[in-house]
């Protein structure tokens, strides 16, 4: 099963992806590209499993379609 989280980077984020990713789901999750990429919430969980997918997405950005699309596609 799959789920698609947003907001992966931040601590309830990070803490709701490891324990999805402990119950064998597959996590999708969508990030913003900040001039200083601080991903260090996730870092301790990206090696080891190969079921987490990290998007590259700023909700700043008028563009819902192509999230709309993407979602759909993962979901």
């Amino acid at each position: 099963m799959k789920k698609f989280l947003i907001g992966i980077t931040g601590q309830d984020g990070s803490y709701l992806a490891e324990l999805l990713l402990k119950k064998v789901y597959e996590v999708h999750a969508i990030i913003r590209r900040p001039s200083v990429f601080t991903t260090k919430t996730i870092h301790y969980i990206y090696d080891k499993h190969k079921r987490l997918f990290i998007y590259y997405y700023d909700l700043q950005n008028d563009n819902y379609g192509r999230l709309e699309s993407s979602v759909g596609a993962i979901c």
